[in-house]
């Protein structure tokens, strides 16, 4: 069995120049130039993708090779994957050849080596350059152009980069892997070879927009290993959601990328006391670059609100068609598609992802610690997580007590605040009752929400000096004057029930 560890990228077809000018500075030890065929297998039921295995027959020259891949761990765009290799006489799989810990206690082999049938193909031409790094790490830096096709014709063209460590150390890809980025122009990928045929083979239509889910960690797990975890959380998130985007033109995917970067944000303050500041300097400094690259999002969803359903929200106002026309115009003042896309492919987006990537996967914090932090961060878990939720309640009492009264712009300044606290039960919260927490949770997301429907009648109230006529004037000042009473009125009662109720984390 070995390891593989590997980032992959897309690029353009284009992209190859840049690969082929990159070369000519590397020491390069070896060079080739193949055209390989693969065919992947499954059972029609699709057994094995259900089990996170991948099974493909290669073929080069005259030569047969089945690899089985096995679940691994993808984080950023960097692959790591066991995997075993076996040649053989011609492109049939032989799983004979396999060892019998590969399958999982849900896969019978003598079943499955008789319902194996070619699901898809991919066909591509690979140029490929084992390459010395100044640390003596050795790299093989392929770039692939062809195709991912299947027999009822479904074709995904391929255009991809990927940097596999041959021998060395791991940080040497990532040396790398800046150095191509340089001038942008590539992204990284989540998405494998395999991964793309299934989505052909079964008539994929596109992943749908989710929303952040809380990060399932286990009693028994380090203060390290939540934390760990919880990035890993955010960043398949992060990479699920950038792919839904690329795709197709979906604003609610690029809202799911910045709650992912928040989630990263709000770990990095939780764990404040454990993991120096210092730390994390640069990929803080990167993230609230790229939070203030995406601070539009919310406006954009506010008025795409507003306009659908033909201007429904507004239906009741004598001027809805004047306030139609000029928040369409303030929409198309916002950044373009291409403007999203070229920030996606940039040289400094990428390298936020690789440094994040790197940054966890080499445990960049450690150096930084002292005897006292290290032996926190080996503590359970729910020890920290009950003290963090503690202070979170009572600064969230402190702000939203029954005591304080709020008018609108009060609202607007503690949302960013709640945002946090919320996001601290997304980091921990799984490690208490679903039901329990739920219940709690509600009344503070609902508060959210109210919050967030205040902040829809804002491009309104910025309008209405455009209305020449002053009973249609009158009119949006009493049609703003309610609805902001309403939702006030209703976020009055969401935050007395969440102040009201007892904590899910107390026994």
């Amino acid at each position: 069995m070995e390891t593989e560890i590997e980032l992959k990228f897309f690029v353009s077809p284009d992209f190859s120049r840049h690969v082929r000018d990159k070369i000519v500075e590397l020491k390069v030890l070896q060079h080739s130039h193949r055209n390989l065929g693969n065919i992947y297998y499954d059972t029609p039921d699709l057994q094995l993708r259900h089990s996170d295995i991948g099974l493909r027959v290669r073929r080069y020259d005259d030569v047969f090779v089945q690899t089985l891949k096995t679940a691994g761990r993808v984080v950023a765009g960097l692959h790591q994957r066991p995997e075993y290799n076996a040649e053989l006489t011609g492109p049939t799989p032989d799983i004979s050849l396999l060892p019998a810990e590969v399958w999982p206690d849900s896969i019978e082999p003598e079943r499955l080596s008789s319902s194996l049938i070619p699901l898809f193909s991919t066909d591509f031409e690979r140029q490929q350059w084992l390459v010395a790094m100044p640390d003596s790490s050795q790299i093989e830096l392929a770039y692939d152009n062809g195709q991912v096709s299947t027999d009822q014709g479904g074709v995904d063209p391929i255009s991809e980069v990927e940097i596999e460590l041959k021998s060395g150390q791991t940080d040497a890809i990532f040396t790398l892997a800046r150095e191509l980025a340089e001038h942008g122009g590539l992204r990284l990928g989540n998405l494998s070879k395999a991964a793309r045929g299934y989505r052909l083979f079964s008539g994929y239509e596109g992943d749908e927009v989710r929303q952040l889910p809380a990060v399932e960690l286990q009693p028994d797990q380090s203060t390290e290993q939540a934390f760990i975890q919880i990035l890993e959380h955010a960043l398949e998130h992060w990479h699920y959601h950038e792919q839904i985007y690329v795709e197709r033109p979906e604003l609610p995917a690029l809202q799911q990328i910045c709650q992912a970067v928040a989630l990263i944000r709000q770990a990095l303050v939780l764990y404040g006391g454990l993991i120096p500041r210092r730390a994390s300097a640069l990929l803080r400094q990167e993230l609230q670059w790229l939070e203030g690259e995406l601070s539009w999002i919310d406006e954009a969803m506010a008025i795409e609100r507003l306009l659908e359903d033909k201007a429904h929200f507004l239906r009741k106002l004598n001027s809805q068609k004047v306030l139609k026309k000029h928040l369409k115009k303030k929409y198309e003042a916002l950044p373009e598609r291409s403007a999203l896309l070229e920030l996606l492919h940039s040289s400094r987006y990428c390298n936020l992802l690789l440094d994040l990537s790197r940054w966890l996967l080499t445990q960049g914090w450690r150096p930084f610690l002292d005897e006292r932090g290290s032996n926190k961060l080996a503590e359970p878990v729910k020890d920290f997580a009950d003290k963090m939720l503690g202070q979170s309640w009572e600064e969230l009492l402190e702000v939203f007590g029954t005591a304080n009264e709020f008018d609108r712009y009060g609202y607007y300044d503690q949302q960013a605040r709640l945002q946090r606290n919320l996001l601290t039960g997304t980091c921990i919260a799984a490690l208490f009752d679903e039901e329990r927490r739920s219940t709690f949770r509600l009344p503070w997301l609902d508060l959210l929400q109210g919050i967030e429907d205040l902040h829809l009648l804002e491009p309104v109230r910025a309008l209405r000096p455009k209305i020449d006529s002053e009973d249609d004037a009158a009119q949006i000042d009493k049609w703003l004057r309610r609805k902001e009473e309403s939702l006030l009125h209703a976020m009055q009662q969401s935050r007395f029930i969440g102040v009201g109720l007892t904590p899910y984390w107390y026994n």
